[in-house]
């Protein structure tokens, strides 16, 4: 498939996703100059099964790109795996050595810390005025918008064709509901497919799974009003479901799901080895990579497609502690009035996170804006993280650390749930009181 460019970028460069330790690409400016250097710590999305390219390749081409029109204001790239973006960005501000900028998946605690430029500073209105509203909306805090969304995703469920195919089933209808779904997975076992459907629970973001077998379930992470429901009796049937009927009948694998990772999932669908996955738009380069023939559909809900998906978004924020205000809001204007945030929505198959960007892969006939096409058509109606709370961070680590305890044999998934849901009111009333 040939990809359109942005910025010069190439295919080459890959750098693992998986083992990517901290890069940088340092601009140091000249002893007695009056050039700035801002900082930017950035999340990697490429991989080495894919031909993407690393993430530090993209931002150093946004950067020479900028350099040309403001040379008194040099950058110093940072590139460190998304699993370990909120971390390196906190150890960082508590060393006293914050970054100008970073993409980070949560910011609500630097926001509550007063560490952070609100949006409306950063950006111009216009800019502003083009965001997705809900995913806007996503990126306040205290009905401060602090987050700049840079790119989105959405989950869905992948399956194999050729797999569904050689097994009986229509490789051109999804499952529809729960009951397809395991019917299609015991027709997958009986044609010998090694993992009928992954389920990763062992990993830092097992919260993505979880929070979409919520929805899927019809309950979720919080109400209306914003209030905790990790205990609901939903969310409980749901992890029985998986544990009763999936894991139970042993339709996931070798690998028990409380010790699969995303990456040990992910690997198994691009190799063929699995005949279905819940996962977001980045799987779909690596099972291309892979040559297989898949198709994604909405998840299937306990009695018909879930029209709700779960829809999470990379943010950009500025760190206010080193006074760059005026620097960084000229780069991230250079960042957001070119093509480099669709550039890189399209590199790394996420979604745009603007209106016009929406507007213009919705009407372009290019293949790699149609197969993206399903995913666009989710994102209006997408259930969020609730980033805005500063409790979120430690909730979805809790969640990480404990969701698949709910898979042993013998779990009393109610009282996980309910562990659960106190450490997240807990963190609640601790926010509260501040």
């Amino acid at each position: 498939m040939r990809r359109r460019r942005f910025l010069g970028m190439g295919a080459g460069g890959i750098a693992g996703a998986a083992g990517l330790a901290a890069t940088t690409t340092a601009c140091a400016a000249d002893s007695g100059s009056d050039q700035v250097v801002l900082r930017l710590l950035a999340t990697e999305y490429g991989g080495e099964a894919s031909d993407a390219g690393s993430t530090e390749r993209y931002w150093n081409d946004v950067v020479n790109e900028f350099r040309e029109e403001y040379p008194d204001i040099l950058i110093n790239v940072s590139v460190v795996r998304y699993q370990d973006a909120n971390t390196e960005v906190a150890r960082l501000v508590r060393r006293g050595t914050p970054p100008d900028i970073a993409q980070v998946s949560a910011f609500a605690d630097f926001a509550e810390a007063e560490q952070l430029y609100p949006a409306s500073v950063l950006l111009t209105l216009p800019v502003l005025a083009e965001f997705i509203p809900s995913i806007a909306a996503a990126g306040e805090r205290r009905r401060i918008q602090y987050g700049m969304p840079f790119a989105s995703s959405i989950t869905r469920l992948y399956y194999n064709k050729r797999l569904f195919s050689e097994a009986g089933l229509d490789d051109e209808r999804a499952p529809a509901d729960w009951g397809e779904l395991l019917d299609a997975a015991l027709a997958l076992r009986s044609a010998g497919v090694t993992t009928p459907f992954a389920l990763p629970f062992a990993h830092a973001q097992a919260h993505v799974e979880a929070a979409t077998w919520m929805i899927s379930g019809g309950g979720g992470l919080t109400d209306d009003i914003g209030s905790y429901t990790i205990d609901a009796q939903a969310n409980i049937d749901t992890f029985a479901w998986l544990r009763d009927e999936l894991v139970g009948q042993d339709l996931c694998g070798p690998g028990e799901p409380n010790r699969t990772t995303r990456d040990d999932a992910f690997a198994a669908f691009a190799a063929g080895d699995a005949g279905m996955i819940v996962a977001d738009s980045l799987l779909m380069r690596q099972a291309e990579f892979g040559d297989i023939d898949f198709a994604t559909a909405q998840m299937p809900g306990t009695t018909g497609p879930n029209p709700t998906a779960l829809g999470y978004a990379a943010w950009v924020v500025g760190f206010n502690q080193n006074g760059h205000k005026e620097e960084i809001a000229t780069f991230l204007d250079f960042v957001y009035t070119n093509t480099n945030v669709p550039g890189f929505s399209e590199r790394y198959d996420l979604l745009p996170v603007t209106t016009p960007a929406v507007q213009a892969m919705s009407e372009s006939s290019a293949p790699e804006d149609e197969r993206m096409a399903p995913f666009l058509d989710d994102l209006p109606s997408a259930t969020f993280y609730p980033v805005g709370k500063v409790s979120w961070a430690e909730v979805a680590s809790a969640i990480g650390r404990r969701i698949g305890e709910t898979m042993l044999p013998d779990a009393d998934i109610g009282a996980i749930l309910g562990e659960l849901q106190t450490l997240a009111e807990d963190a609640d009333r601790r926010e509260d009181a501040v």
